[in-house]
């Protein structure tokens, strides 16, 4: 029994940093325009906060799955992430209000976090076979790691900023294939196989697409 207990909670952790990846995106992209002294900060409350969400909702995870065109929305609402991230229109490194921006960077990630967990959900939910305690104890394990994760990118980022659409195209790519597979809409992808094939692909060009407009947009503002 022990020796299944700890093989179910390797398995869990597994899932848990494979899937995390985009998640760790999130939290870099949402964290960029944040002073130094504030990022460790959102990346610690942000992750917890999403966390605990994630366990919620892992408790729920069938209850989910049963109500119409949820995938569809929240991929939707991804796109809508991802371009606010690609375009930071909502952030004015300039003129930066510390308390504010920090929870909406924790907002941002915690939100992210819930869209983007779908799929983390129901794998975990599978693995644990009604084991809460391996759930939970699975995402608290994975945590520290996600964290670490997230500070490298974030570095990356600050480094090489051209790096933001690289993140942007995963998160619109994430949105994309949450998109395909909305049940409700499962009869229309199997007749159209090429059109559930391409939606992730065209949900990152159009985002990308749109974050790249944006700058030019701002850029020949600034030089008039």
């Amino acid at each position: 029994m022990e020796q299944e207990f700890l093989l179910s909670l390797l398995v869990i952790i597994g899932i848990d940093l494979i899937l995390g990846a985009d998640n760790a995106v999130v939290i870099a992209m949402a964290c960029r325009n944040l002073p130094v002294i504030q990022r460790s900060k959102a990346i610690i409350f942000g992750t917890m906060l999403a966390i605990i969400f994630r366990i919620f909702i892992t408790l729920i995870a069938v209850y989910l799955l049963e109500i119409p065109f949820l995938q569809l929305v929240g991929g939707v609402f991804l796109m809508y992430i991802a371009y606010h991230l690609l375009t930071g229109k909502d952030d004015d490194t300039n003129n930066i209000k510390s308390h504010g921006s920090l929870w909406k960077a924790i907002k941002t990630i915690v939100i992210a976090d819930l869209l983007m967990g779908f799929d983390n959900v129901i794998a975990v939910a599978g693995a644990a076979q009604g084991h809460m305690v391996l759930v939970a104890l699975g995402l608290l394990i994975s945590i520290p790691i996600i964290i670490w994760g997230s500070k490298i990118i974030l570095t990356l980022l600050t480094k090489y900023p051209m790096l933001i659409y690289v993140g942007g195209g995963l998160l619109a790519y994430t949105a994309g294939k949450m998109i395909t597979q909305e049940h409700q809409l499962q009869s229309i992808y199997m007749s159209h196989p090429l059109l559930a094939q391409s939606i992730p692909y065209l949900t990152t060009a159009f985002i990308l697409f749109a974050g790249v407009l944006y700058q030019q947009i701002i850029s020949s503002q600034v030089d008039k």
